[in-house]
């Protein structure tokens, strides 16, 4: 529902329990100024928000990568030969 500011200070108990239902939008002069809703949807934005905000995985990797540049570290990695590798083996059980 939208409100003008000066119903929304006359009537703010009723705009608090309709803010239950549905998000109150307020307005002045036409224009919106605020958005009265359920404390419980704040809370799932923000939860929502600050996962949104969590580094990506190349941005992790990426920053792991900085830190061992920064501490003169090397990861040796064995080449795939010397590894073993499941995949074929079970690629020939199935084709027996």
């Amino acid at each position: 529902m939208n409100w003008n500011i000066a119903d929304a200070k006359q009537k703010f108990s009723e705009l608090i329990r309709a803010a239950e239902d549905e998000p109150q939008w307020i307005y002045n002069r036409d224009k919106l100024v605020a958005a009265v809703i359920p404390g419980v949807t704040l809370e799932e934005f923000l939860a929502w928000r600050n996962e949104r905000e969590r580094p990506s995985l190349g941005e992790a990797f990426a920053e792991l990568r900085r830190i061992c540049e920064e501490e003169e570290y090397t990861f040796e990695n064995r080449p795939s030969q010397e590894r073993p590798n499941p995949f074929p083996d079970a690629l020939d059980e199935l084709s027996v």
